[in-house]
């Protein structure tokens, strides 16, 4: 083709690279930092004249199984997610090692040191090996488009599930990515093993023992991939190891004079022993530079530390937590730190808070002052969305954050221990991904205890997304078993603040499950879309 260069994110060059390489499906549920490959692919030109499916999902594990789905009819597929999406999407995930794939399969999970926007920075790169799945990290945008050619080829290659791991810096960031010729998509083509992805016990057993069976291979494929790449360096008392993006972070302090020691540049899983081996042997001591948890480092030290010096996350030298720059690991090499780079004087931070005009706020207000300030504190459970702010002053409305939907279920239990009156608030969104569930449990026991499903019509934190609540909510409770008499809804505003506290005063007194859904559309959503009406006339 062409070898056009065009100015990508991260996440952008992701799509591209997969649509370039022949897919056919992406499967997501939106989630920062990975967001943006969907948002690209649903506005790619390229995706609709290919009928490329690129729908979002109700959740992550949906959205795997579903591309699954698409690979067993011999089709390439994509699953997108962050890292606490994959958690969800777990089940599916780690079984997908032993079904394989047909068609080439990427798990793509975008990771978020420092939790710019997730309730922990976990690695993904520990789901990889617990799958025993091969594992790309690329280290910029180029090898991000490159990586989903390899990716679909290595799939189809070993029958087997690939994870393509970005973190936060790659994903939303920009670079130039000269792009290749682009391949037609795979005709449907059945697995010619008609039981591969049948895991009975009898043929999961036999499916485990074929996974075990490639793990030489998947090393030996890493140790010969061009993304892994062996520097020779002639001060040995130092030899480092630079996962994915950390590689850009150590060659910033090096950018003159190169890097004087033994450097392994590490971005594909897993680990080429051999290559470690010669480094380690070569080196007096080792650096492990890796943005994330420090699972490389973990296991050059072995169970009991003994051997080679390593150093990294785990003894000191780079910090436990947080994602890795240039200024950490400069200090990590033993240079003098650079003047500059501090915040300067008076600025002062700025805490998220709720936009002007969400409903959310009224929604705060109204909770605070029919339990809150008549109750106490402590009896509010939430859970992920933009509502999870109003655990900040001036609301201090909710009391739990742990995962999507987990504030039914949490509100059930401390129902279930006495706890009266206990609500839960959750978004509309995040009701569909994992709350359903959570609801019917509390239908089936009868449960003493409010659920506010805040219905802003969109999936707003990540951006404004489809929700897949819109338009459903009542049904889908009434469907679930929660008594239409009692699933009651409003609009949330300043004017009907008493109503609402009334409302929920008066199903406090009902011994039940009461749903109460305050419906307004998102005052983002509502702005975007009045600016395009507008210039539409």
């Amino acid at each position: 083709m062409k070898n056009d260069t065009v100015l990508l994110l991260g996440d952008e060059a992701v799509a591209q690279g997969a649509l370039d390489a022949g897919i056919s499906g992406f499967y997501a549920y939106p989630g920062t930092p990975s967001t943006e490959i969907m948002e690209y692919a649903q506005t790619s030109r390229q995706a609709a004249d290919g009928n490329v499916h690129r729908t979002w999902s109700a959740n992550e594990k949906t959205a795997l199984e579903a591309a699954i789905g698409m690979s067993y009819a011999g089709k390439r597929a994509m699953a997108m997610m962050k890292h606490v999406g994959l958690n969800v999407a777990a089940d599916a995930f780690i079984n997908a090692g032993l079904t394989g794939a047909n068609g080439g399969l990427i798990v793509t999970v975008a990771d978020d040191p420092s939790m710019h926007s997730s309730q922990n920075e976990q690695d993904s790169r520990f789901f990889g090996k617990f799958a025993m799945v091969p594992i790309l990290e690329p280290s910029n945008q180029q090898e991000a488009y490159e990586m989903c050619f390899e990716g679909f080829e290595l799939s189809e290659r070993y029958d087997t599930p690939v994870l393509l791991r970005l973190t936060t810096r790659i994903a939303h960031s920009r670079a130039g990515v000269a792009r290749s010729t682009p391949q037609g998509q795979h005709e449907i083509t059945l697995p010619e093993d008609k039981r591969q992805f049948v895991l009975l016990p009898a043929i999961a057993r036999k499916r485990y023992k074929t996974l075990l069976g490639r793990q030489d291979a998947f090393e030996q494929e890493a140790a010969e991939s061009r993304f892994n790449r062996y520097f020779e360096g002639s001060d040995k008392r130092l030899g480092i190891i630079a996962c994915g993006l950390a590689y850009n972070y150590v060659m910033e302090n090096y950018q003159d004079e190169g890097c004087p020691h033994p450097l392994l540049k590490l971005s594909q899983y897993p680990i080429p022993r051999a290559l470690v081996q010669r480094l380690v042997d070569e080196c007096d001591a080792v650096l492990v530079v890796e943005d994330g948890m420090p699972v490389v480092e973990e296991q050059l030290r072995g169970l009991l530390n003994r051997g080679a010096t390593v150093r990294g996350r785990m003894s000191g030298e780079l910090p436990r937590d947080g994602e890795l720059n240039p200024a950490i690991v400069r200090a990590a090499l033993g240079f003098e730190a650079q003047p500059g780079g501090s915040v300067p004087e008076g600025i002062v931070p700025r805490p998220p808070a709720l936009c002007a005009g969400c409903s959310h706020i009224d929604s705060m207000n109204a909770i605070n002052a029919a339990i809150r300030d008549v109750y106490g504190d402590g009896r509010v459970f939430s859970d992920i969305g933009c509502y999870t702010l109003g655990a900040l002053p001036p609301y201090n409305a909710i009391n739990s954050c742990v995962d999507m939907g987990a504030s039914i279920t949490m509100a059930k239990g401390a129902a279930d221990a006495g706890l009266t009156p206990a609500a839960a608030i959750i978004g509309d969104s995040t009701f569909t991904h994992s709350g359903m569930t959570a609801l019917l449990d509390a239908v089936i026991d009868n449960t003493n205890m409010i659920v506010c499903i805040l219905d802003n019509s969109t999936t707003a934190m990540t951006g404004g997304q489809y929700s897949h609540a819109y338009g459903r909510l009542e049904q889908i409770c009434a469907g679930l078993g929660v008594d239409p008499d009692h699933i009651r809804t409003l609009r949330p505003t300043r004017k009907t603040h008493d109503e609402f506290v009334q409302i929920i005063k008066e199903e406090i007194e009902y011994e039940g499950v009461s749903v109460i859904i305050p419906q307004r559309e998102c005052i983002q959503t509502q702005a975007r879309r009045a600016k395009l009406a507008k210039q539409g006339a």
